[in-house]
């Protein structure tokens, strides 16, 4: 089984930036995939960001790209999420995911085997 805490969330000026991190314990992640996903007020949780654990493979959704960069440290068992320009539309609770292989489909909830508690992240306009 695997665990996953996060945190770094918080409140944050238009345009400013914040880094969150994903701490993994329990099982080995092996061949799988972490992602980060979110989950606005009233609205289902959507797809953020990705990475492979071995090779560091990245997958971007459209509304972030450029402005988010997800990386990990396979030492500490971490995935980070570095968010730039953040904006009033990124307001919303952020989840870390994990699945356990790397084949299929990836972007949505039920591709994921493992979650996290989440982390609030406010944007003020």
């Amino acid at each position: 089984q695997v665990q996953l805490v996060e945190s770094g969330g918080g409140l944050v000026q238009a345009g400013g930036s914040l880094r969150l991190s994903c701490t993994a314990s329990g099982r080995t992640p092996g061949n799988s995939i972490m992602a980060w996903f979110r989950r606005a007020p009233g609205k289902e949780r959507e797809f953020v960001a990705s990475i492979t654990w071995t090779g560091g493979n990245t997958y971007y959704a459209d509304s972030v790209k450029g402005r988010f960069t997800i990386t990990r440290n396979n030492a500490k068992n971490t995935v980070y999420l570095q968010m730039g320009s953040l904006k009033p539309e990124d307001t919303a609770v952020y989840y870390c995911a994990a699945r356990r292989t790397v084949i299929g489909a990836f972007l949505t909830e039920r591709d994921y085997d493992y979650w996290g508690q989440g982390t609030q992240v406010t944007v003020l306009s």
